[in-house]
């Protein structure tokens, strides 16, 4: 398991208009560190998560600091190697540059909590889960209609390959004040010259269970498109700077 942040130096910013160009970048630096491109992408990639941290302006993202996290052994090793001047991606159909290569690395320390314990988190890059009750796929749109530790729980174990038991509990002060709490992600141009889009959810949220799990959360994400930019957790306590 490992995670590390990267910052651009102070007032540097970096746009983009699809998440899949930040994916692209990452993926790009972990197969120049080592990893074999079938951990990192496909229906037999290793979990791994990130989130572009920064802020929107309409259909377009800036962004100042990268986390990029993993619960995979292999992936971690790669982390471990990773080399700044890989993390970029260019995309000649559109002009598209992501370049990460001015970024400083750190690596982060794995939360404090007992066994079992309780982690209040934030949502580094927004949660998403999708309804398969409805007609054709849809993605929920406020936590408070969600199953949010079985779906969470779901996912983790077929990860893990393990029974996986935490409780995920929103905070419903945030969500009665903020009922809209979900954003329009646009993940990738399609041929057409349209995008697709995800739809996820953001909110503080409090993790309850053994620390094994907790960790396994933590690492690789929570929700589904976890290694698409979906799903990153932080600690409440630091919000989203730290």
């Amino acid at each position: 398991m490992r995670r590390i942040r990267l910052r651009l130096p102070r007032g540097q910013w970096l746009t983009y208009r699809h998440l899949d160009l930040v994916h692209d970048a990452i993926v790009n630096a972990l197969a120049a560190a080592g990893a074999t491109s079938e951990k990192i992408v496909g229906p037999q990639a290793h979990p791994w998560t990130f989130a572009a941290l920064g802020h929107h302006r309409g259909h377009e993202g800036r962004a100042h600091s990268l986390v990029i996290s993993t619960a995979s052994p292999e992936l971690a090793g790669a982390l471990d190697l990773i080399d700044v001047g890989a993390l970029r991606y260019a995309r000649a159909s559109t002009g598209e540059l992501f370049d990460f290569s001015g970024a400083t690395i750190s690596f982060e320390d794995p939360p404090m909590c007992a066994d079992p314990g309780v982690l209040g988190v934030v949502t580094l890059s927004p949660v998403a889960i999708s309804d398969r009750t409805a007609d054709g796929k849809r993605w929920h749109t406020s936590l408070a209609e969600v199953n949010l530790s079985a779906a969470i729980n779901a996912r983790l174990s077929r990860l893990a390959e393990r029974e996986v038991a935490l409780t995920v509990q929103p905070d419903s002060l945030y969500l009665r004040a903020n009922p809209r709490h979900s954003v329009l992600v646009g993940t990738k141009r399609m041929r057409n010259g349209g995008s697709a889009f995800v739809i996820g959810m953001q909110a503080p949220l409090v993790l309850a269970g053994r620390r094994e799990d907790l960790l396994l959360a933590w690492y690789a994400g929570i929700g589904e498109k976890t290694r698409n930019g979906f799903g990153c957790i932080g600690l409440a306590d630091y919000g989203v700077g730290r």
